[in-house]
Parts: structure tokens; sequence; C-alpha cells
């Protein structure tokens, strides 16, 4: 049987690392829902253009399309042994459509581990972020500065803070996605799926978490 597993955590907890380190050690396919809408829009299939029309429109992408994205995706010859799913689902409606889709390939949600952190944490990571304006290197106020406050180590160029990676906006973002996933959390937690897995220790020490739970 394929295994199939959620992963869920707010921006700044270590998601996305844990993720592509997940994928290489299990050997599982990494699915991102934020990818395959950009894989589905760039190459204009049926799929993508329909997305597309909803959000011309200015409307949602209704969940059946993205499930059919998400069924496409995990039918193809690398996610034969099962798929590491991030960002989707996000509400617990989302959740049992994907437990019907994934019935179909002989397969359910084995494990949905729930990266944590506190608030002031998420935002103290993901907040003071400094981008270069001639290439886009990347530098942190705090965990990763320039050698010359405002300039780039690299090409000497003007660095600046984005308004997406202002406090402000980042603690708007944290907050949103928390509200939003309570749901879905208590949804998996009633099922015996979600495993709490404290994301401020060492990624190492987050990696050997989730893969003992992934044992269990």
């Amino acid at each position: 049987m394929p295994t199939y597993i959620v992963l869920l955590g707010p921006p700044g907890a270590g998601k996305g690392t844990q993720a592509e380190i997940l994928a290489k050690k299990t050997d599982l396919a990494h699915v991102s829902s934020g990818d395959l809408f950009r894989e589905n829009l760039k190459n204009q299939t049926d799929l993508g253009k329909l997305a597309q029309s909803y959000m011309h429109k200015g409307e949602l992408v209704p969940d059946d399309v993205t499930i059919n994205m998400i069924r496409e995706r995990i039918s193809r010859a690398d996610c034969e042994a099962g798929a590491i799913l991030d960002g989707f689902p996000r509400t617990p409606a989302q959740a049992d459509a994907l437990e019907i889709m994934l019935k179909g390939f002989k397969g359910e949600v084995n494990l949905v581990p729930y990266i944590t952190a506190a608030e002031e944490t998420l935002v103290e990571r993901t907040s003071g972020r400094w981008t270069c304006r001639a290439h886009g290197h990347i530098y942190h106020e705090k965990f990763n500065p320039p050698k010359q406050s405002g300039i780039c180590d690299v090409d000497g160029s003007e660095v600046y803070q984005r308004d997406d990676d202002k406090v402000e906006t980042v603690t708007k973002r944290i907050r949103v996605y928390l509200d939003q996933t309570m749901p879905l959390v208590a949804y998996y937690r009633k099922a015996g799926k979600l495993a709490e897995i404290d994301g401020t220790q060492a990624v190492e020490q987050v990696t050997k978490e989730l893969l003992s739970a992934l044992k269990k």
C-alpha cells in the first residue's frame, strides 16, 4: 500500500525544509499544491486553464479542480510508493475529498505531522528578511545580516525589505494560517493521525522526530 503524508506547519516553522529532507529519506515524492498550480498554469493544461478562468474572475478555485490536479500528480510513476502532500488539504471538507480520492489509489492519509512553534518565534524567523535589489540575494537582519549594513556582500547593491517581509504583514499571515488551519488540525487529531512536532528544535532533531512518527 502507498504511504501518504500530509505535512502541516505555519510560515517559519520549517515545513518546506522538512518536506525536502523527508522526501529524500523516505523516497516519497514531495507534492506541493503551490508548485502544482504554477506548473499547470505555466503549461496551460486543461486543469490550468480551468483554474485560471476562476482566478481571472477573482473567484476561488473550486476544491474539485485542485483535487483533480492532485489526482493527476500522484498518478505519475514517482508517486507509486506514495507522496508527501504540502499545502493541501487546507480545510476538513478538502480532507474528506482527499480521502475519497486516495481510495482510488488503494491508500489513505497515514500520518499528519504538524510542525509547531510559538507565534513570536515564527514572526522572528519570517520577518527581518532583506533582499538585494540587483540580483535578489537574501539576508536576514538577525540570522544572516550583510557584512556592511544595507549593502549586498555579493554585488554591492542596496539591500531593502519588501512589504511581504515586514513584521506587520508576516504577523497577519501567520495568524490567518493558524486560524484557518485549526479546524484541520482538530479533524486529523480526532482521526488519530496527527503528530505534533516542536519546530523550534534543531533541523536534524525535527527530522528525527518526523521519521520516528512515521515508523509508528
